[in-house]
């Protein structure tokens, strides 16, 4: 009989550890996980908002402003931290440019969505605009808070060694 059979490490299984599963506290995603489901909450209270007020008060035309602001502000904002949950495994220049490329991509959306819309009556300026600057600063600020407010383990090296 063998003495390294003391000294072998369990195998994860029998440990009790399911090692495909990761806590919050040691998801490197986890951040960026809470701050897309804060950014998904907010946008969908300021759309509610803006379906409440904007379409009682300018219509059909108001409804249109509010789904197409929303959808434009919201949308470019989402989309990026969705690039970066998707490449969060890969290199720091696959990161890179598939962030600069959608980048690219959501800026060319956005000139070609806002050129067919000028001279379209079918939705309200004001309710466009509003929901625009809204979803922006309400999902970059939600997307934010999802990410300061989400606890993450940091080892750090230790005080002993050297850097």
């Amino acid at each position: 009989m063998s003495t390294n059979d003391e000294n072998e490490s369990p195998e994860p299984a029998a440990s009790g550890i399911d090692s495909g599963a990761l806590d919050e506290a040691t998801d490197p995603t986890a951040p960026l996980r809470a701050g897309l489901k804060y950014g998904l909450y907010g946008l969908g209270a300021l759309l509610v908002a803006g379906l409440l007020i904007w379409w009682p008060w300018k219509g059909t035309p108001g409804l249109w402003g509010v789904l197409v602001g929303a959808a434009i502000g919201g949308g470019f904002i989402l989309i990026t931290v969705l690039t970066i949950l998707l490449t969060a495994k890969a290199s720091p220049s696959v990161v890179m440019g598939a962030l600069m490329g959608g980048y690219l991509v959501k800026v060319v959306i956005v000139i070609a969505v806002t050129a067919l819309l000028k001279d379209m009556t079918f939705y309200s300026k004001g309710a466009l605009v509003s929901m625009l600057i809204g979803a922006i600063v309400l999902v970059l600020g939600s997307e934010l808070w999802g990410v300061l407010t989400t606890r993450q383990t940091y080892v750090g090296p230790d005080a002993d060694s050297e850097v």
